[in-house]
């Protein structure tokens, strides 16, 4: 009874979703041969070349000649003498005193260091003392507890689950026809083709 109910809610919302649909259709496909079949606009190849009017030359008033005065003559100048300063005399420097020379033979000789004969690493090695090592004292062993079993647990049945009841098939919504003799209204503007002469 639910399942006959919810089917005969959704056939009229269905049936107003299809028909909402075809208008759409309808109405963008009509606009579409509305765009399509309509003539553009003449453009001609050649554009005619707009005239710009020459204006005249305005011609200038000429300009009154401004007569300056002579500059008046000057006398040369006399260059300026300049005066003679007087040479001051400078004090003599003090003379350093001399350094005497140094006597090389008076420095005492460096002593050399001799030189040791050492013998070779190889050669001493086998008769220096190899000290013994002290033995690591030995652990006393220490026995190993025995852990307790873990505890077995017990096998569960298996509950068996009970099977899905099986629902009937439910029935295909029949969605209405609609006739083909309704007029559709039209939103756009009638077109030269399909308007009556």
């Amino acid at each position: 009874m639910a399942t006959h109910r919810l089917s005969t809610l959704k056939a009229p919302l269905i049936l107003g979703i299809l028909m909402m649909m075809s208008f759409d259709f309808l109405i963008m496909s009509v606009s579409a041969r509305h765009l399509l079949e309509t003539p553009l606009p003449h453009v001609p190849e050649e554009l005619p070349k707009p005239e710009i009017p020459t204006l005249p030359k305005p011609e200038l008033p000429p300009l009154p000649k401004v007569e300056l005065p002579p500059l008046p003559h000057l006398p040369p100048l006399e260059k300026p003498k300049v005066p003679e300063l007087p040479k001051p005399e400078l004090p003599k420097l003090p003379e350093l005193p001399k350094v005497p020379n140094f006597d090389h033979s008076k420095v005492p000789e460096v002593p050399t260091i001799p030189k040791f004969d050492l013998p070779k690493l190889a050669e001493v090695s086998d008769h220096l003392p190899k000290p013994e090592l002290p033995k690591l004292p030995e652990l006393p062993s220490v026995p190993k507890p025995e852990l307790p079993k873990l505890p077995e647990l017990p096998n569960i049945p298996k509950p068996e689950l009970p099977k899905l009841p099986e629902l009937p098939p439910l029935p295909k919504p029949v969605l209405p026809t609609l006739p083909k003799d309704i007029p559709f209204p039209s939103f756009n503007p009638p077109h030269t083709t399909t308007t009556s002469p």
